[in-house]
């Protein structure tokens, strides 16, 4: 048994082995106690253990328990915390049970807290499909447990037209299991005071000293130094490293290979040598382009009386001989019955004006990025899949085995999103352009254009023509995990499903994938989102997008924003 000690994440480690006359517990607990027989007068129901413990502090203990007669195969063990003065809660990671034979050995996995005067009944760990119970009381279990936990995992709508979240109007709403352990609550915690403290110390600075010239830039590159950061401090003016941002950078996901010339890109008499180079690198299939379109119309935020701003802009740009993505062209806003030739930005522009129009697009960027890329094509997707596991996939299946080391912690991150970054009046509201309803307006611009496809980085990258350009090492990084993730999935799935008629028949399964699709994303049928699974081909496909989104394209969208290269405020 494991537990209590590990309040960081679960302890995927080996128990000590002995052989014993009778069943070895090994128990990392919190106990100085033996384990408690069962009271006078009840005994075990055959085919299961009933175990009592008493929690006081983190220790790893491993005890022999005699029982008279053979129990056969275990399948449950009901563990009970007992009630004491300080009623801390416990968590269990897992009970493992040595019988009298070599090898004869049996996991209960809980990974759960344990609190109050609560029983759990945990059956032995081994996945099984909804079908292959020997004992109806496995079935009887599953359903027991599903019935709970939909009562405790509740949709919640957090804004009309969005995907659902869990139902919490703060992290200390949430269920307990989806709560951050502490390890990882102070780690999270102790970062955001760190950044915060050192933006208040950068922000003074600039109050007693304002910016005078582009040298004054550096200023914000004291603190946390290292390589990166001085490169980006050197260059940030640079073309070269503004295109390179677009297929390795915080955002890789708007980059696409042009197969004609933008409708928008209104080109006005005495550029015509600007059209010229334009359907040169189109021939050539070096012309790309980076369309901020959904920023179009999008109502500005007001910050402290004063009216923000917001492009929509379009840059179009080459790939030279050596693999270089540099920009030609910026258009800073489509046209418009008030414009409808819109100017037009070169790199041959004053430095001054080139630079100003880099900046607008780079702000534009982290609109995108932030709402469209980060927060629902990962965080609020993932949280969807997350509630949909637990209300829909009992701890015996094997789809939920598979996915629930990966939506760890979701829960809880997008609570606290939702209460401290993006609620009225919140960060979003008070420092950036697309805050103040804005935000909503665009969130919803871009569920509308998230199909399934564009989950898949198989499916986007050939549909966005990326696929083996030179450089694009998101491209290539994304396609080899995306393979790797899609391998281990099959691996899994096909010791379990042996057939397509058997993922058909699986009706937890075909509940799980309704609920994603009819439910959290809200229909989202009509976007190439499955509501059935009718072979193995389609459950791993779909599996894979779920792990690699929640895993790898966050990651990859996420952890980039430690530095954003030459990204003005928002």
């Amino acid at each position: 048994m494991s537990g209590g000690g590990n309040e960081g994440g679960c302890l995927w480690r080996p128990c000590q082995r002995r052989l014993h006359k009778g069943p070895l517990l090994s128990c990392p607990h919190r106990t100085s106690d033996p384990p408690t027989p069962p009271p006078a007068g009840k005994t075990a129901s055959p085919g299961t253990l009933l175990l009592s413990l008493r929690v006081l502090v983190p220790q790893e203990k491993e005890f022999e328990h005699d029982i008279p007669e053979d129990l056969g195969p275990l399948q449950f063990v009901k563990l009970r915390k007992h009630h004491s003065l300080v009623d801390n809660a416990w968590f269990c990671d897992h009970i493992t049970v040595q019988g009298p034979v070599a090898f004869q050995e049996a996991t209960f996995p809980c990974y759960r807290w344990v609190q109050a005067d609560s029983v759990l009944c945990l059956p032995e760990g081994t996945a099984r499909l909804a079908g292959n119970n020997a004992l109806d009381v496995f079935q009887k279990h599953r359903e027991k447990e599903l019935k709970e936990r939909r009562q405790i995992y509740c949709w919640a709508t957090w804004k009309e037209g969005l995907p659902l979240t869990i139902a919490a109007g703060c992290e200390d709403d949430l269920p307990a299991n989806m709560r951050f352990h502490e390890e990882k609550r102070l780690d999270f915690e102790g970062t955001l005071k760190a950044g915060a403290l050192e933006m208040v110390l950068k922000h003074v600075y600039t109050l007693l000293s304002s910016w005078n010239c582009f040298e004054d830039f550096d200023h914000i590159f004291w603190g946390q130094k290292n390589t990166l950061a001085e490169k980006v401090r050197q260059r940030w003016q640079d073309d070269e490293l503004f295109g390179y941002q677009f297929l390795n950078g915080t955002n890789p996901m708007l980059l696409r290979r042009c197969t004609s010339l933008p409708s928008r890109l209104v080109l006005p008499s005495g550029m015509e040598e600007l059209r010229t180079q334009l359907e040169k690198e189109l021939q050539n299939s070096s012309l790309f382009e980076a369309d901020f379109i959904l920023l179009d119309g999008i109502p500005a935020n007001v910050i402290r009386g004063e009216k923000q701003y917001l492009a929509a802009p379009l840059v179009m740009l080459k790939m030279d001989t050596s693999g270089k993505l540099l920009p030609m062209v910026i258009q800073i806003q489509p046209p418009s019955p008030s414009s409808p030739t819109p100017p037009l930005f070169l790199p041959s522009d004053p430095p001054l004006a080139w630079l100003l129009a880099k900046s607008w697009v780079r702000n534009s960027d982290f609109q995108l990025h932030q709402l469209q890329y980060h927060l629902l094509n990962t965080h609020l997707l993932a949280e969807v899949i997350a509630v949909a596991t637990m209300r829909c996939l009992p701890g015996l299946h094997p789809v939920f085995k598979l996915l629930i080391p990966h939506i760890r912690y979701t829960m809880e991150i997008n609570t606290r999103a939702r209460t401290q970054l993006l609620p009225d009046g919140g960060i979003f509201d008070k420092a950036v352009s697309t805050g103040g309803g804005g935000h909503v307006h665009l969130l919803r611009r871009a569920l509308a254009q998230l199909t399934y496809c564009s989950l898949c980085p198989p499916n986007n990258l050939a549909d966005r023509g990326l696929l083996g350009t030179p450089g694009a090492l998101y491209a290539c990084d994304a396609l080899r995990l995306w393979e790797i993730t899609a391998r281990y999935v099959e691996g899994i799935i096909h010791l379990f499903y042996r057939g397509d008629d058997v993922v058909r028949g699986d009706p937890e399964l075909q509940a799980w994938c309704r609920e994603i699709t009819e439910v959290g994303l809200c229909q989202a049928q009509n976007r190439g989102f499955p509501i059935s699974f009718q072979s193995q081909n389609q459950l791993c496909h779909f599996l894979t997008m779920c792990v690699f989104t929640c895993t790898a394209q966050h990651g990859a969208i996420n952890q980039g924003q430690v530095w954003r290269a030459e990204s003005p405020g928002p």
